[in-house]
């Protein structure tokens, strides 16, 4: 299954950028990274058989264990693709929420969306790691 970021902004150098390639590299699955400008841009098309993650205010806030079943649960059903996207400062609208089947949150606080990056970075290593039984995530 390809993991595949689409995010607004360029991030550049920068710390955030370090993050995101540190934590990307040692996902296991083909991972793939798409940046577009504040505003504009083409959308790469969507994979058949793929799934769209909205990193969203609105959305769900769950814990790291579930985020890693859900996964591994498309994985295993053949699932193409699992894009994740982040927007620009504004986030997204009304029917791009419509359009996603998972809006998700990293809380109730706001994040930019170049930490929003480097913090789904590090959790698709953690799902990868809990599915693959590696200590690194700690429960408690």
């Amino acid at each position: 299954m390809l993991i595949h970021i689409v995010a607004r902004g360029r991030i550049g150098r920068s710390p955030e950028a370090d993050l995101v390639a540190r934590y990307l590299k040692r996902v296991t699955w083909p991972t793939k990274v798409t940046e577009l400008p504040d505003q504009g841009g083409k959308i790469p098309a969507r994979e058949a058989n793929s799934r769209l993650v909205l990193l969203d205010e609105k959305g769900k806030d769950m814990p790291s264990t579930d985020f890693a079943a859900l996964v591994g649960h498309w994985r295993e059903d053949g699932v193409r693709e699992a894009r994740f996207m982040i927007g620009a400062a504004d986030g997204f609208d009304d029917s791009d929420r419509a359009e996603a089947d998972l809006l998700l949150s990293f809380g109730k606080l706001t994040w930019p969306h170049m930490m929003a990056r480097a913090m789904l970075a590090e959790q698709l290593w953690r799902a990868a790691s809990i599915l693959a039984n590696h200590p690194y995530h700690r429960e408690g």
